[in-house]
Parts: structure tokens; C-alpha cells; sequence
């Protein structure tokens, strides 16, 4: 199993999860943050000063799937999310050891 951690664009979000829904993957979560990357933020004017924002609005959406639906997964988060620009995004991969459902105690790729 693999755990997929998107950062995202906010106004992609709804795009990236109705195509992870239409492609069957069902749990996710989704999170909204902040972060500073290749970005680097910009400068706004509040009451006539000026002031850097660095830290920018994402969206982390993560899941949990089996390791042969990775590609697809991957593939489809980058397609719905890419605009082409600067700060569209990191996606991070990394192996999960365990899943249990708390419901009914399911271990495993059947607790997905």
C-alpha cells in the first residue's frame, strides 16, 4: 500500500477529487494549508502598507491505495491539477505499513 500526499492549488481541488472519484478512489482527505516554495509568495497593501505574504493557500489532499493503482492515481492528480505554472504543486509518495478499518477491525487492502 502507498500513501500519496498532493499539494495543490486551491481552486484545482474540485477538478483532482472528482477525478479520483470517477477513477474509483473513494477515501481521501482533504486539508487546507499553507506553504512557502519556488513561489516565494507576493506583496499586498493593507490600509496603505505594504506587506509580503510568503506563506501561500494549498490544499493537501491525501489518500491511501494499493501499490498497482499508483500510476493511475498519480497520473490522474497531475493531469487535474497541472495549470502549467509555478507553485501547481508536489505530490509525495511513501509506503504505508498497516491500515485498520476502526469499524470492523478490516486490516489490510480490504480496510480501504
Amino acid at each position: 500500500m502507498k500513501k500519496l500526499e498532493a499539494i495543490i492549488r486551491p481552486h484545482k481541488v474540485d477538478e483532482v477529487r472528482e477525478a479520483l472519484l470517477e477513477a474509483g478512489f473513494r477515501g481521501m482527505t482533504i486539508t487546507e494549508v499553507k506553504g512557502v516554495g519556488r513561489q516565494k509568495g507576493h506583496t499586498e497593501m493593507y490600509r496603505g502598507s505594504e506587506y509580503n505574504v510568503d506563506f501561500l493557500p494549498k490544499v493537501k489532499l491525501e489518500l491511501v491505495i494499493a501499490a498497482d493503482q499508483l500510476e493511475s492515481a498519480l497520473s490522474i492528480i497531475v493531469k487535474s491539477a497541472r495549470t502549467g505554472q509555478v507553485g501547481d504543486g508536489k505530490i509525495f509518495v511513501s509506503p504505508v505499513g498497516e491500515v485498520i478499518r476502526v469499524r470492523t477491525e478490516e486490516v489490510g487492502q480490504e480496510a480501504l
